[in-house]
């Protein structure tokens, strides 16, 4: 018996190992034509795929006019997915994004009401300025982000497999903006800083971009081959060694833990949630660049965007001029030494 089992066991890492080389050449394929389209940017690309490829929610935080937005219309073209953009703004609805109920009558003077589906339901949703909206609206969302269904008159309705939201915010602006609260915060996955590009990558917007045709991104995969990889990624083995990692670097952002600079700095820190999400994004990450296992390596590159949005610093550490990312850079350093 024993003998069957550690046969079954060797037949199912085979699976996975072939599973994993099959993934491999699919992600290989999405990031070439990503690369068809946007350009440079080779992080927030990599950080936006990794809380797709996960099954999460990002948020893309940077100033207008950085391809934010046509980074999301191309993911959901290269991956094979149905895509909506709402465009967040103060007197945004709720029944906007979700849907309402309208009345009919058929032609016998029966009246009943009838559920139209609004922009939420897609496989993609893109969020614009997702701060700009009230907090009515943004709870709205909240539900459909945590809970995968939304419920409208009393009546539960389920959106399509697979759903992930990519909202964008731009950080310079407050004027007229709803900040969103932690407990959004908190439902996205990751939230990836977009900078301005570099300069090779600038040049090569301006020429390509400019010209009579521009090039179009094609489909790599479908929708329901995305789920397979989501499946995949966690069944991906985790060993000891990065689980310790993971869970020494989130509890040394709480305060209370005996780390005398966060004691100091921070406010609050990452519930539990950040460990889940550095468990997924770790194993998206190795097999986003060809491994077929995480390392310390991938725990320690992903605490920015996991961890930052999950933290707040005390009033001493912002009158002193620090920053999240500082705190951050500094509980790597540590864990890295």
């Amino acid at each position: 018996m024993g003998v069957q089992n550690s046969h079954e066991a060797g037949l199912d890492e085979k699976a996975v190992i072939a599973a994993a080389e099959r993934a491999l050449s699919d992600i290989a394929v999405i990031r070439k034509e990503v690369s068809k389209v946007i350009f440079g940017q080779e992080s927030v690309v990599e950080q936006t795929m990794l809380a797709v490829l996960s099954g999460g929610h990002a948020l893309l935080v940077g100033v207008p006019g950085l391809a934010k937005t046509k980074l999301v219309v191309t993911l959901g073209t290269v991956l094979g997915l149905a895509s909506s953009r709402i465009q967040f703004t103060p007197d945004l609805m709720p029944s906007d994004i979700l849907g309402s109920e309208v009345m009919d009558q058929d032609e016998n003077g029966k009246r009943s009401f009838r559920f139209v589906p609004g922009p939420i339901f897609t496989q993609l949703l893109m969020a614009d300025e997702i701060n700009r909206a009230s907090p009515r609206t943004q709870s709205a969302l909240l539900q459909a982000m945590q809970e995968y269904h939304v419920t409208v008159a009393g009546a539960r309705n389920d959106l399509p497999k697979p759903f992930h939201v990519l909202a964008t915010q731009n950080p310079l602006e407050q004027e007229g903006t709803y900040p969103l609260p932690e407990a959004q915060l908190d439902r996205f996955l990751l939230q990836v800083d977009v900078d301005y590009p570099e300069l090779a990558a600038e040049r090569q917007i301006l020429l390509e971009t400019t010209g009579v045709s521009e090039t179009r991104a094609e489909a790599a995969i479908s929708a329901e081959r995305l789920v397979e990889i989501q499946t995949l990624i966690r069944q991906m083995p985790v060993s000891e060694k990065v689980l310790d990692a993971i869970l020494s670097l989130v509890r040394s952002a709480r305060p209370g833990n005996g780390i005398a600079s966060t004691d100091k700095h921070v406010a609050w820190g990452p519930g539990p949630r950040a460990g889940q999400a550095m468990m997924l994004c770790a194993r998206a990450r190795a097999l986003y660049e060809g491994r077929l296992a995480p390392s310390v390596d991938d725990v320690l590159a992903l605490a920015e965007p996991v961890l930052q949005h999950r933290m707040a610093l005390t009033f001493a550490a912002r009158a002193e001029g620090m920053s999240v990312r500082d705190v951050i850079a500094d509980l790597v350093r540590q864990a890295g030494g």
